[in-house]
């Protein structure tokens, strides 16, 4: 009976364990086998795997891309760039152009498993659902809580491009959309 017991209880503490975008203090509140970390450097901590890819991440997440440093490189259109053979391409080949629209180093880049959403309140408290969106807002820049103002870039299958159907995700809340 107590051999019983000992894996029910086993196999509900391998069950537990925080999803993707969870709050955390250490990697092992994410998971006790080393899968999953905790990135500290978000408001409570946020569960999430590094270096994914497109089609990696768990279920109710997805790979998302963010460039480190902040760049004021040439300019380039993300919906026309790599699109035509290259004649209308502005990014070198070891840069390419974030949704921002600046050519940026493909080396500056780096991947989260982020949580999924549709609005912001699929997501916890201090994050927001970050979307693509198509539409300049009246200042003529992009509102914020958008990728392209700030920041993160959902990881597409090859050949894709960002569009609105695109699934948010959540990230942090911007305090000004800068």
């Amino acid at each position: 009976m107590r051999l019983l017991a000992l894996f029910a209880l086993a196999t509900f503490a391998v069950g537990c364990g925080y999803q993707i975008g969870e709050s955390c203090i250490v990697d092992t509140d994410c998971s006790a086998d080393g899968s999953r970390v905790c990135d500290e450097t978000e408001p409570s901590g946020y569960c999430t795997i590094l270096g994914c890819d497109y089609n990696t991440c768990p279920d109710n997440s997805e790979c998302v891309r963010f460039y480190t440093g902040s760049f004021a490189n040439q300019p380039c259109d993300y919906q026309t760039e790599d699109a035509s053979g290259g004649s209308n391409d502005m990014c070198t080949y070891d840069e390419e152009c974030s949704l921002a629209g600046q050519c940026v180093p493909r080396a500056a880049e780096i991947r989260y498993c982020m949580a999924t959403c549709s609005s912001n309140g699929d997501c916890r408290d201090g994050y927001e659902c970050r979307h693509y969106d198509t539409d300049m807002g009246s200042n003529g820049g992009f509102e914020p809580g958008t990728m392209q103002e700030d920041g993160g870039e959902v990881v597409l299958a090859p050949g894709d491009k960002d569009n609105t159907s695109t699934q948010g995700f959540c990230a942090p809340t911007q305090a000004s959309g800068s």
